[in-house]
């Protein structure tokens, strides 16, 4: 695979850039801050896209590369696979996925698999190599290759790792080391103390005697909740009973109200009887005082007293006359006496008319309180007959109420003894006795199933305590399960990471310490000729004597050329394509000598992979002239 041509309308601080790459060896110049890192960060984006996330750095590349004031953060990376075939990637880096043309610019995108997540895969279809490969082999970033001595030990373990699980960054060792550590400290073993597993089994011990402890208390449960239903169907069938009495009391009790209301009327009723007969007695009695009054006054009318006196005055007249000589007064006697009975005729006369005008006084005053009392009789007798009227309304609409009332207690009865047994009950008079006695018998239920609640709450906090045993005893075996399950897990990634690594260690590694040999024996002038990996010592490389030297032991520079040796080692296994070897800065810290060991090492390899050097001095292009290597070269 080879990189074509390179168009950039805007990323970073490049904008308007066009690159055309050439087999063989590729030198992009350009001095400090000119944009030859940006313009490899773009290589790496176009290809595989460009991230939102920080990532643990303080911003995102999307936000780093982003041009101020221009909406056109985007460009086009043209390539050639080995088998010919061109093909151009168009990329707005505001979007995630980008187009792809083949060489006849038909848009062939949805040719590749879109994953949610990372997007169109075209590269990785295509040539097997993935953005974490390609940034640790293919493209080799500025200070990935130079160090200081403090980061030499991190290097030579960088080596190891590759040459030993085929990633610079996974160290068998380590990974089975931190693989045991998870393994002792998140899950335990059957001789350790105080670690997740052993304290869950522990733990499962325990609720599984408390469980078996408090079995007992369900048998108990059983029976409290059939007291319970006992009471409570006692208490419904006591209450519904009482009710019915309550009602059977009210209707009683109404209808005493009512009838009291009808005899108290009834009383008003008869009071107005009793009070007509009173008056009918008083006008007898005025008639009757009125008879004995004419009487009496009739006898004082009455002149047998005068008549007797008269004939008592002429018996006197006739003994004076008889006795009596003298005539004059004889003649004075006969003429007195007709005056005496003219006076006494007229006297009585005169009375006569007085008693008759008092007998008629007398009689109109007593009818005229005859009438009144006679219209007070009416007048009472209205009322009284408009009051048993209402008695008569009052004690129809009483039987009909009564009828209702009945017929509604009769719709909350069972059958026909229920009804004629309170029926019955309307008519006896303890009625508020058997109420009272009822509400007792409900109200020692009421306290004997509080009795039961109290026992049922008691064993319910035992049986919820129960339930939280179990609950926590399931959720430890669940999490016995989940750690047996880590367990297993790790143990067989333990196992496997083994037969991979013996896989690697007897197959992979010595082809990946042949190759490194190669190239650093080609890269060292022959100065070293063969890299091994040594169990106990790491990597070891043999010098020109003869003897073996731990890695760590060697220059700075040494290491270096180590290093890139191992990576562009790695190349030719990582894809069928013949890719790239892209190089940023890689060789600062190089001397002339090195350097130019290095160029001739790469320009061996030119006809099979494409070579794209970046740098900011001129010692490359100086040393490339002076070997007569062709080179292509670009500045920015």
């Amino acid at each position: 695979m080879k990189i074509k041509e390179i168009k950039i309308n805007n990323y970073g601080n490049l904008e308007d850039v066009n690159i055309d790459l050439k087999n063989g060896i590729n030198i992009i110049y350009g001095k400090n801050e000119s944009g030859k890192s940006t313009l490899l960060n773009y290589i790496k984006n176009i290809l595989f896209g460009i991230s939102k996330n920080k990532n643990g750095k303080e911003i995102s590349d999307y936000e780093k590369y982003k041009p101020w004031g221009n909406e056109n953060y985007s460009g086009k990376l043209k390539y050639e696979l080995d088998n010919g075939n061109e093909f151009e990637i168009f990329r707005d880096f505001n979007k995630k996925n980008p187009k792809i043309f083949n060489n006849e610019l038909n848009d062939i995108t949805k040719d590749f698999e879109n994953n949610k997540k990372d997007g169109i895969q075209f590269f990785y279809e295509q040539t097997g190599v993935d953005e974490t490969t390609f940034t640790s082999t293919v493209l080799s970033m500025q200070n990935q290759v130079k160090l200081d001595k403090q980061e030499q030990n991190i290097l030579i373990q960088k080596l190891a790792n590759l040459a030993g699980t085929g990633d610079d960054n996974l160290s068998y060792k380590k990974l089975i080391d931190k693989l045991n550590k998870i393994q002792i400290e998140e899950i335990g073993s059957d001789r350790s103390q105080a670690r997740p597993i052993n304290i869950v089994k522990e733990k499962i011990k325990e609720d599984e005697t408390i469980l078996k402890e408090l079995q007992a208390y369900k048998q108990e449960k059983a029976k409290i909740e059939n007291e319970k239903k006992y009471c409570e169907l006692k208490i419904n069938n006591l209450q519904s009973e009482l009710d019915i009495l309550n009602k059977i009391n009210l209707v009683q009790e109404n209808n005493k109200k009512e009838e009291e209301k009808i005899n108290i009327k009834q009383q008003y009723v008869n009071e107005k009887n009793k009070k007509i007969e009173d008056l009918n007695s008083q006008i007898q009695e005025i008639k009757s005082s009125e008879k004995k009054e004419n009487i009496k006054l009739n006898k004082k009318i009455n002149i047998k007293k005068y008549i007797i006196i008269l004939l008592f005055l002429l018996m006197i007249n006739i003994l004076i006359f008889i006795f009596n000589k003298n005539k004059l007064i004889n003649i004075l006697n006969y003429f007195f006496i007709p005056i005496y009975l003219i006076i006494i005729f007229i006297i009585e006369k005169n009375k006569k008319i007085k008693i008759n005008k008092k007998i008629k006084l007398e009689n109109e005053k007593i009818n005229n309180e005859i009438n009144l009392l006679n219209k007070q009789i009416e007048i009472i007798k209205e009322e009284k007959n408009n009051e048993e009227k209402e008695i008569k309304k009052e004690q129809i609409n009483l039987d009909n109420n009564m009828e209702i009332e009945i017929n509604n207690i009769k719709k909350y009865l069972k059958n026909e003894e229920e009804i004629n047994n309170y029926l019955n009950k309307l008519e006896e008079n303890n009625l508020k006795q058997n109420i009272i006695d009822k509400q007792d018998e409900l109200n020692k239920i009421r306290l004997e199933l509080q009795t039961i609640k109290i026992n049922e709450e008691h064993i319910l906090n035992k049986l919820e305590n129960i339930s939280n045993i179990k609950e926590e005893y399931e959720s430890l075996k669940e999490e016995l399960n989940e750690l047996e399950e880590k367990n297993e897990i790790i143990n067989l990634t333990k196992e496997f990471l083994n037969r991979a690594y013996l896989k690697m260690k007897n197959n992979i590694t010595p082809k990946f310490t042949e190759n490194l040999s190669k190239n650093i024996s080609k890269i060292s002038n022959n100065k070293y000729n063969k890299v091994s990996l040594n169990e106990d010592k790491g990597l070891i490389v043999e010098n020109q004597f003869g003897d073996y030297v731990p890695a760590e032991r060697l220059s700075i520079g040494t290491i270096d050329q180590l290093y890139l040796s191992l990576r562009l080692s790695m190349i030719d296994d990582l894809s069928e394509e013949k890719m790239p070897i892209i190089l940023d800065e890689a060789f600062a810290y190089y001397d002339d000598y090195r350097l130019e060991n290095i160029l001739k090492f790469l320009n061996g390899n030119s006809n099979n992979h494409q070579i794209i050097i970046f740098s900011c001095t001129n010692r490359e292009i100086q040393i490339l002239n002076k070997l007569n290597m062709e080179y292509n070269l670009v500045n920015i």
